[in-house]
Formats: C-alpha cells, sequence, structure tokens
C-alpha cells in the first residue's frame, strides 16, 4: 500500500543532477543533498524522507506526483549541482508535487569555499516557501553545520560515498576517511560518530577478528561530547556505546538526545530499535522500527531495519514473526550475518530445526569460528531470560558450545 501523507508539510530531497561532466563528482553532488535533507529535518515543522529512500531515483526519469505517492510527501526538492574550478553552482527547485506547480527555484553560485553558505540559503529559501510562519531562530537551527572546514567535508563525503557500500574493504576505507577528515577538523563530530559505527559493523559482520575498546570509547565519547547538537554523532555514539560496552541507560540517553534534535532521523530511530531490544523492551523497539520505516520506504539497505525487527520479535517471544522479517531481509541481502543470526535463532526456537541448520550452514561459510559465546557477544542483553533463551536457541539450531 502506499505511504499515508503526514499531517506535517512533508518533503522529499531527489538526487541533484551532476553537471560537473566528471561521474567521479558524484559524491560532492551526493553530500550536498544529503546535507540539505539534513538540516531540512531539523526544522520539527516538516517531516522529511530519508536520503536512502529518495536515492532509490537516482539517474532515473522523475514524475512528480508518482513519486510522490511512494514516498507518501506533498513537496520535491530537486536540483542540479556545477562544479568547475574553485567555483560551484547549485540549482534547486520546489514543486508541489500534487499539481506539479514550481512553488520556488533559484541558482546560487559562489565560491567553492563558500559551499556551506550556499546550501544554508538554500534551506532558508525551502523553509520560506513551504513554511513562512518559520521563526528565524528554528531556520537557523535547521541550518547548522558541524564542521566549516573544507578540506574535513571533502574528506568526510568521500567516508560516507564508501560507508554506503557496506562491504568489508570499503568499511575500512570509510574508517580511514573519517579518521582523516577528523584530522583536519578535531572538533568534527558527525566524522566521531560514523567512524565509531565503522568499528560496529565490522564487529557485526565479523570483517575484523580484533577490536581497540579504548580507542572506540574515545570515538564515542568524542561523538557525544562535541556532538551535543548533531544527532548523527549521537545516534552512532549510542548503538556502538551499548554494543561494545553494554550501557543500554546511557545509550538510550544519547539517541534519545538525537531525536530530540532531529525527530525525522531514519537512523536514529533503527539504532533506538536495536537498543531497545537489548533492554527487553520489544514494544519500544517495534514503534522505533516502524517509524524508521515510515521515513524511510524505500530504503535499498532496509535489511538493516528488517534484522532489527526480527530480533525485536524474537525477543516478544513472536518467533513465526522474527523468522518472517529475518527472511525478509535476507531476501534484500542474502549474507547480511545479523539477518542470519536472527534467522538461526528464529527458526530454531520454533521449532524448525532443519531451516535453522541450513541458516547456520550458510552463517559458517561466512564465518568458520561461529560459536554460541561468539554470536551472544552481538547482543548486550539486559535480561538473563532473553540470554538464557538465546543461547537455547542456538543450542537447538546445533551452533558449537
Amino acid at each position: 500500500a502506499a505511504p499515508c501523507f503526514a499531517e506535517k508539510p512533508s518533503i522529499a530531497v531527489l538526487p541533484f543532477e551532476n553537471l560537473c561532466g566528471d561521474p567521479a563528482q558524484d559524491y560532492f553532488c551526493d553530500g550536498i543533498v544529503e546535507d540539505i535533507t539534513t538540516a531540512l529535518s531539523r526544522s520539527r515543522a516538516f517531516f522529511v524522507i530519508a536520503r536512502n529512500s529518495s536515492f532509490t531515483y537516482k539517474g532515473a526519469p522523475v514524475k512528480s506526483q508518482r513519486v510522490a505517492q511512494e514516498l507518501g510527501v506533498r513537496y520535491l526538492l530537486e536540483g542540479s549541482v556545477r562544479k568547475a574550478g574553485g567555483r560551484v553552482r547549485v540549482t534547486g527547485q520546489l514543486i508541489e508535487a500534487a499539481s506539479g506547480r514550481h512553488l520556488w527555484a533559484d541558482r546560487f553560485d559562489g565560491d567553492l569555499s563558500d559551499i556551506f553558505e550556499l546550501q544554508d540559503r538554500i534551506v532558508t529559501s525551502v523553509v520560506g516557501a513551504i513554511e513562512p510562519q518559520l521563526e528565524e531562530a528554528e531556520i537557523r537551527r535547521a541550518i547548522q553545520m558541524t564542521t566549516g572546514d573544507l578540506a574535513a567535508y571533502d574528506l568526510y563525503l568521500r567516508g560516507l560515498a564508501s560507508w554506503n557500500r557496506w562491504t568489508r574493504e570499503e568499511n575500512a576505507k570509510a574508517l580511514e576517511l573519517f579518521h582523516a577528515a577528523i584530522d583536519k577538523d578535531p572538533t568534527f563530530s558527525t566524522a566521531y560518530g560514523l567512524a565509531a559505527s565503522c568499528h560496529l559493523f565490522a564487529r557485526a559482520n565479523d570483517w575484523a577478528s580484533s577490536f581497540d575498546e579504548p580507542e572506540i570509547a574515545r570515538l564515542v565519547e568524542l561523538a557525544a561530547d562535541l556532538g551535543m547538537h548533531d544527532p548523527i554523532a549521537l545516534s552512532w555514539a549510542g548503538h556502538v556505546h551499548a554494543y561494545f560496552f553494554g550501557d543500554l541507560d546511557r545509550a538510550l540517553v544519547l539517541i534519545d538526545r538525537a531525536l530530540g534534535i532531529d525527530e525525522n532521523l531514519a537512523t536514529a530511530w533503527q539504532r533506538r530499535g536495536w537498543v531497545c531490544g537489548y533492554a527487553g523492551d520489544s514494544d519500544g523497539a517495534i514503534a522505533s522500527l516502524q517509524r524508521a520505516i515510515r521515513l524511510n520506504p524505500l530504503d535499498p539497505r532496509v535489511f538493516l531495519t528488517r534484522s532489527a525487527m526480527g530480533f525485536a520479535h524474537f525477543i516478544a517471544g513472536r518467533d513465526a514473526e522474527a523468522a518472517e522479517w529475518a527472511a525478509m531481509a535476507l531476501s534484500v541481502k542474502p549474507s547480511w550475518p545479523p539477518a542470519l543470526r536472527v534467522a538461526i535463532i528464529a527458526s530454531a526456537a520454533r521449532g524448525d530445526v532443519r531451516g535453522a541448520a541450513r541458516f547456520r550452514t550458510v552463517y559458517g561459510e561466512l564465518d568458520p569460528g561461529i560459536c554460541i559465546p561468539k554470536i551472544c557477544a552481538c547482543y548486550p542483553l539486559r535480561r538473563e531470560a532473553d540470554r538464557q533463551r538465546l543461547v537455547e536457541a542456538l543450542r537447538k539450531a546445533g551452533v558449537p558450545e
């Protein structure tokens, strides 16, 4: 079914066209769109679709009414980017999807060093076109940046491009680029948060065999301390803190602070879903993940949310539903270890020992060292009853002790 339209003015920022004449500059164009999306989402006046869903339309002809119906939004922001030498031109147009009417269009020219100012002007113009009654202070908060260093920003965008590919090699490359961004700007909170997230994904996917926990703790603390007003940094700091150090209460405080800043941040709701699951709050986990899905209805990486939803249903004791969500995650990414783990335990818990063994075999091909303690380490569970149920399911599935 098509998504329902949000009560608040709802908007999707579609991929901007790269007019630079160089496909290698896609990361720069995509980064501008990501930052504009983030800035708009910080305004509580809007419901903003997550970047991942909007980017499913990249490179495709756009029919505004169809796209708006699929995403459940009233407004679309389109544009283009041209970068030549030290100059950049960003164009934008705001469309009322139902009528196809152009509410606003403008062109922004400047030096590359002024890119942050150009983004601010675009966001302010769009905010003004949709909701003239917004207070100026709210607009200023919406366009807040976490770095003013252009070199750090470019490294961060390159890291983000690698981070979004979800492979062992690209995850390691992203970590290097985020650290390079931090070297350029040691106060860049978002880079600390995403660097910490690289360690989480390396462990969750068995992409690394050892972890420097003091270094991970340092990244988490700096993301949280420097990012008091940075919801992306706070979201990842919270989940990484829970995952590696088991402090679920503080993790939820950090993630809820992120949502207090940006209630449209699908990543924060997704991370909250995992941590609520660890804490035994299956209802809170499912509600959070449902919100993430609504904010990001066409997410090409929906396997992340589906894996979390499967885990939440396992915690709730609904093993059939857990198995269904795991299967839906695996239909998108068949070799995703977090989904395979849920498939193993949910299948075993519901009595499907043959299915559990099949998923265990696939998992063992990815991680020949599969064993109960190693899988249990992926779940910092608060309740002993949840831990015992997890161990029992793994034993039923034939996972080695």
